[in-house]
């Protein structure tokens, strides 16, 4: 079944009703469409748009106008039948050319011609309901029996007899069949960029249109139809053609095709979508169980990796960062969680190798990779990881990420088991890093002297001396603060006041303060390494607390 063909102004002509026509002018235009029949008296007292509309005239009204007829050819009538002789008064020679002008041998009547139009014009919209209906059973059936995007695109070709392809809304091919091999990329990237060129489509609508390619002096008429589903954009069905230009009648099948298969191609996409999501998530919640050492036993850790195709014997490394936006107490957290998500889709994804598998998961306002490492030798695998950290740090910045957000890394985990002790190395370096500003790739082996002091931070002696020599001064109070920019300064009071936009005077003002508060003169070496040691014990501490109630909360 295939749509039957539009009544054109010469298929008009062929009918019964119209015997002993004659074409007086515009033959040229004898396959112009029509659909509907007017009189001459009402179009000229409206001002309509008269495409694929015919003029009925009677010879006397057109004589006493006969200057009418450039006014019907300007508002797109196809042809004017006069409805006998053409009038004495009017010369072929001033026809409007690309006016098509037949005159009946014999009287016809405008009830007639009207009728005939009107039952062709149904016939019509019967047939191509019919073959869209029989379109859409094919599809729908398929997609019923789960037969997946590439079972679908075939049957497209199939039934429109010519290469098809599907774009999702980035305009990126899904599938495609039948698409000549020797030319299928050139042909699919000038594809997508003019449907990248016409944009998405907005209108509510989803009927097709048409694109005319030249792609290495091959010529392709394409008909590509829009997927909307609701009122959200999804993407392109389009179906080509190569070589000869091809008749109106192809060119309708097409149409008919690409927008039945819209919605069938839409569906897939969703549920293609819905379980790459689940998956996805899934997959998520086991990196989120790895790195907190989640499992409850060896053999639940190894039968999950199989589901999720992971290799739990290779050497793995730990990549985190984090973004404040989606932090769980923020007003945007539901923006900066998904483009927290974005992020980590990305970087999944940077410097790619046959043999290097990433996976990723967001923990909060956390985003962490855990990337396998290929290579062999100890400087190799150095080499490798530092690469990779340094990669994330410059195109996540490049993406919109805060710059001044280091990506911390612990050491490589040799096997499954150890990508907890690696994580906790990782977050341990990220606060670290964020406390002293640094910014770019941060390794937890650079931050050697804080690696020796993790060890004792959460004794009960190293928590006795943060409370014996910090006393009242807590973190995150004001002269926390100031205390360590005095500190980090070397105890430069000038240098510790600029850093803090703060004047000289007031500045030393603050240290005395703080000296009578924890009964230490700050302004002595000696009890400048004192206090220097409790802040970077206590600095730890908390971040050692803050991994504990993680792993807890998960």
């Amino acid at each position: 079944m295939e749509p039957h063909p539009r009544l054109t102004l010469a298929g008009l002509l062929d009918e019964s009703l119209m015997e002993g026509a004659r074409l007086v002018a515009g033959g040229a235009a004898a396959e112009t469409p029509v659909t509907w029949a007017l009189p001459f008296t009402e179009v000229m007292s409206r001002y309509d748009d008269l495409t694929s509309t015919v003029v009925y005239a009677r010879p006397e009204s057109l004589a006493a106008k006969p200057s009418s007829l450039g006014s019907l050819l300007a508002r797109g009538a196809p042809a004017v039948i006069v409805d006998g002789p053409l009038p004495a008064a009017l010369s072929v020679d001033a026809i409007p050319p690309g006016l098509v002008v037949v005159e009946m041998g014999f009287p016809i009547g405008f009830g007639p011609l009207n009728r005939l139009l009107a039952e062709r014009a149904l016939t019509q919209e019967v047939h191509v309901m019919r073959y869209a209906t029989h379109v859409h059973q094919s599809l729908a059936g398929l997609l019923h029996r789960g037969a997946g995007m590439p079972l679908l695109l075939r049957e497209v070709s199939a039934l429109s007899h010519s290469p098809a392809v599907a774009f999702d809304a980035r305009c990126v091919p899904v599938a495609d069949h039948a698409v000549p091999a020797d030319s299928a990329d050139a042909v699919l990237a000038a594809l997508r960029d003019a449907l990248l060129a016409r944009g998405q489509v907005h209108d509510g609508h989803g009927e097709a249109s048409r694109l005319d390619l030249d792609v290495s002096g091959v010529t392709w008429i394409c008909t590509a139809s829009p997927i909307l589903l609701g009122k959200y954009f999804e993407g392109w069905v389009v179906i080509l053609r190569s070589g000869d230009r091809p008749g109106e009648h192809d060119l309708a099948q097409h149409a008919v095709v690409a927008e039945q298969a819209t919605a069938i191609i839409g569906s897939e996409m969703l549920r293609e979508r819905s379980v790459e999501e689940a998956e996805e998530r899934a997959r998520g919640d086991f990196v989120q169980a790895l790195v907190h050492g989640g499992f409850a036993s060896d053999y639940e850790m190894r039968t999950r990796a199989g589901y999720h195709d992971i290799d739990l014997d290779a050497t793995f490394a730990v990549f985190i960062t984090r973004d404040d936006t989606s932090a769980p107490d923020s007003t945007e957290s539901p923006r900066g969680s998904s483009r927290l998500l974005r992020l980590a889709r990305f970087a999944a994804g940077l410097l790619p190798h046959r043999d290097v598998r990433s996976y990723v998961t967001v923990l909060g306002d956390v985003l962490v990779v855990v990337r396998t490492v290929r290579s062999q030798s100890p400087s190799d695998i150095e080499s490798e990881v530092a690469d990779y950290a340094r990669a994330m740090a410059d195109e996540l910045t490049a993406r919109g990420h805060d710059a001044r957000t280091p990506v911390a890394y612990g050491a490589v985990a040799v096997g499954a088991s150890q990508i907890r002790d690696s994580y906790r190395e990782a977050r341990v370096a990220l606060g670290i890093a964020s406390r002293m500003q640094l910014r770019g790739a941060v390794a937890y082996r650079d931050l050697r002297s804080y690696g020796v002091l993790e060890q004792i931070s959460e004794t009960d002696r190293s928590r006795q001396l943060v409370t014996d020599v910090l006393g009242p001064i807590r973190l995150g109070t004001e002269l926390h603060a100031i205390l360590l920019a005095y500190l980090e300064q070397g105890g430069n009071v000038n240098a510790a006041a600029r850093v803090l936009n703060m004047h000289r005077n007031t500045m030393l003002s603050k240290l005395d303060r703080i000296s009578r508060t924890i009964g230490l003169d700050i302004r002595e070496p000696e009890n400048q390494f004192t206090v220097w040691l409790a802040a970077r014990l206590e600095l730890l501490d908390t971040l050692g607390g803050a991994v504990d109630r993680e792993v807890n909360f998960s």
